[in-house]
This record gives structure tokens, sequence and C-alpha cells, in this order.
């Protein structure tokens, strides 16, 4: 099971996402490039998913910081890209693999367009509560089944299930979900983001579908060590 290393940046900084509510997010003590060093070496993570708060929000973008990054090693980033220039950009920045988020994707029709731009585009079906966060009215506030049917398209590979009401929440991942899509969608390979505790939580998700999932959190805290991960390869 793929386990991806998060790193959410705001204003400059690695923060602690909390339940999407971002401005309660803070910092977690380290400069990002520190963060991603400690979860490269103390943890043998080679993956690292990275949220440009800024860049999805709309005010400001951390493409200096996107740029050291990647030159570390493999990254895939969300900064809110809704169009193939934006796709450009962060390929021209090094970024491996671009993340279209629901939550800022135009719809469904964008989201072809970034697939003929850049093909190993990574879909994100963001939630809030089991719900679709889109700027699209026939997206929003759809089940995450009914979003997935609308933007599942052939060339699409994997896809990130992401409730952030569960992110930095300690409530758990939403297992039941996983293992709907899975079955809904079986040509996906599907990471699971939002509330992941501990490896028990891992291996609920395997056990339901996953390909992977993203945590942070518990990384952070320690909860999730390399012996654990060790024992999930």
């Amino acid at each position: 099971m793929r386990v991806v290393g998060v790193i959410d940046l705001k204003d400059g900084t690695a923060v602690h996402a909390v339940r999407g509510d971002r401005e309660r997010y803070r910092p977690v003590g380290r400069d990002p490039l520190a963060v991603a060093r400690a979860i490269r070496s103390d943890l043998g993570l080679d993956e690292l998913y990275v949220a440009d708060l800024d860049a999805i929000g709309g005010h400001g973008e951390h493409g200096s910081v996107l740029a050291a990054l990647a030159r570390e090693g493999r990254v895939m980033v969300d900064a809110g890209v809704g169009d193939p220039a934006g796709a450009r950009a962060l390929v021209e920045l090094g970024v491996q693999r671009v993340v279209a988020g629901t939550e800022t994707l135009p719809g469904p029709e964008a989201l072809d367009l970034l697939l003929a731009e850049a093909p190993d585009v990574v879909l994100s079906v963001d939630l809030r509560g089991g719900r679709t966060l889109s700027p699209d009215a026939r997206l929003a506030g759809l089940p995450a089944r009914d979003a997935m049917a609308r933007l599942h398209r052939a060339g699409l590979h994997e896809a990130i299930v992401l409730d952030l009401a569960r992110v930095g929440s300690h409530a758990g991942p939403d297992v039941g979900l996983i293992a709907e899509l899975h079955a809904a969608f079986p040509d996906l390979e599907l990471l699971a983001g939002g509330g992941v505790r501990d490896a028990e939580d891992l291996r609920a998700l395997r056990d339901a579908g996953a390909a992977g999932a993203l945590v942070a959190t518990a990384l952070h805290l320690g909860v999730i060590g390399r012996r654990e991960l060790d024992a999930l390869r």
C-alpha cells in the first residue's frame, strides 16, 4: 500500500490542517523543505502530496517552494489548477503529478482539457462531510460516487478521495466510502485522504480497496513511524 506524506503550504510555511478550516491552520514548526526531508529520510517515503493552500484560495502561490520540493523527489501538487496553462506551469517547476481538485476545477470539461495537456493528472474529489466541493453547480453537493461518475474518464487512472472535514480530526477515514467507490470504479487507483489516525486505519483502507492513503498528522506526531510503514509494504 502506498503511503503518501502530506505537506500543506500556507503563507510560506508548512501548516497543520484542521477540518479544512484554513484560518485555524498553524505551522508545524519547520520549513517545508525540512519537513519533506524528514518524511523521506526518517520514514522512507519517496512520494509527497503538496497542497498550495494560498494558490487554491486564489491569493498567492509557492512556486519557488514547489520547485525546491520537486528537485528533492517525487511530488504531486494541488495548486488550484483548472486549465492547461496552470498545469504547464507546475510541470515546468518540475512537479511530476498535477492534481485537479473539484474544489477549484471549473467542471468536467476542464478536466478533459487538463487530461489532454497532462495525461498524468490526478483527480481529487474534494468533499466536506461526504458532499462534493465544487464551483460547478452540476457537481457541488453531490455524494462522492455521483461526482466521480460525472468526472470518470478513460484517460483517468488515479483519484484522491479527500474529505476536508476529517483532515486533522482524529475521526478516522471513511472506509465505507472507499469500499463503495472501489466497487463502482475498479479501474481507478484510489488514494484516501482525511482522518487517518494509525496503521490500523491504513490496513482498513487497504482491505477496502484503496491503493494508498494521504497521511499528515499521524506522520508528524510519530503515531505512524518507519516500523508501521515497513509492515504495510
